[in-house]
């Protein structure tokens, strides 16, 4: 259990420091992903859109925009696991790519890495 808590939180410190999902240890995708290519721009856009309406994430504000299959996220958040759902999200509803430029405050960046450092320590 204690393996499992400690990669998840390396990867949460990846995705802050905005490191590839390869990186972190995750190379699986969405079981939900659409093929890359098939779904149109606003179809893409309809998506999340919906997707932002139902999730804890809409609250943050996250602005994004969709151009040839590619998705830019904007944006700041102080909870350190909605940078990385907005790119699953994007992913999940067609993008080919996501930009993903959503800034994490310093305090979620201060808590993972005092978790990261806790969860080490009690190895």
């Amino acid at each position: 259990m204690r393996r499992v808590f400690t990669l998840f939180l390396v990867s949460l410190l990846a995705i802050t420091l905005g490191l590839p999902a390869q990186a972190a240890g995750s190379g699986r995708t969405s079981p939900t992903a659409v093929k890359a290519g098939t779904v149109s721009d606003a179809q893409i856009d309809a998506t999340i859109r919906a997707k932002l309406a139902k999730s804890k994430i809409g609250k943050d504000g996250f602005r994004f925009h969709v151009q040839r299959g590619v998705v830019t996220w904007e944006g700041t958040t102080s909870v350190i696991q909605h940078k990385g759902s907005a790119t699953r999200m994007a992913h999940a509803a067609g993008a080919v790519q996501v930009v993903n430029n959503i800034q994490v405050s310093a305090s979620a960046k201060a808590k993972a890495a005092g978790n990261l450092k806790k969860a080490v320590v009690e190895q």
